[in-house]
């Protein structure tokens, strides 16, 4: 794999969307681009179904933790806030459970000395709504 990237970090985010609402790569696409940025901010990001689909390919740097772009890789689920839209919570659904530990699995072989984190551990928000290090300790 061309891995031009020297990653040490594998970031966990939630889209900070309201629990049971889809949402899509693009939609999510659209928003960054409104920011000004250049593509997503992701790298993967995991629907509500459980199927993991691609942001921005892993040999470009993201744009989804302050600071930590350069060496990292963010991974994005939807979902992360309760139907009021704003108090933090873990909505993960069972497929989007496996699919976390699934991509997590294979980024920890692809990219050995990587650690994992939420994003709250870099930036004073509740995202991703749960406890990465804690979730993942065995991975």
């Amino acid at each position: 794999r061309n891995n031009m990237r020297d990653i040490d970090k594998i970031i966990v985010h939630c889209s900070a969307t309201p629990e049971g609402r889809h949402t899509t790569v693009e939609e999510i696409k659209q928003w960054h681009l409104q920011r000004g940025w250049k593509d997503i901010g992701y790298h993967y990001v995991i629907y509500l179904d459980g199927t993991i689909h691609r942001g921005r390919p892993e040999s470009v740097v993201g744009a989804h933790c302050s600071g930590y772009n350069k060496n990292s890789i963010g991974v994005c689920y939807i979902g992360g806030v309760a139907k009021d839209g704003k108090t933090p919570k873990d909505t993960r659904t069972e497929g989007q459970k496996r699919a976390l530990r699934e991509i997590l699995n294979r980024l920890k072989r692809d990219y050995p000395k990587a650690t994992l984190h939420g994003h709250n551990e870099f930036a004073n928000k509740a995202c991703p709504s749960f406890n990465v290090k804690e979730e993942y300790k065995n991975l």
